[in-house]
């Protein structure tokens, strides 16, 4: 999942070498923590927040076979 959205934000971005991917392993829970620069916050974002959602349906699609709950925090 960590890859998944690393290639996903890295498209997304003016500056993919800014983009960091932390992933945090619980026991019902993966919490995904995506940091890109300042500038490209809105990039990653979208208007009233569509892409960020779209990040977050296809993260979740992907994470249906392994029975936890993945949660995807912009920072």
């Amino acid at each position: 999942m960590k890859e998944l959205i690393e290639v996903i934000a890295k498209a997304l971005v003016d500056k993919p070498e800014e983009v960091k991917v932390k992933e945090i392993e619980g026991d019902k829970s993966i919490i995904i923590e995506l940091t890109v620069a300042p500038e490209d916050m809105g990039k990653v974002i979208g208007k009233q927040g569509r892409i960020a959602k779209a990040i977050r349906t296809v993260v979740k699609s992907a994470a249906a076979k392994t029975d936890k709950k993945v949660i995807v925090e912009i920072l």
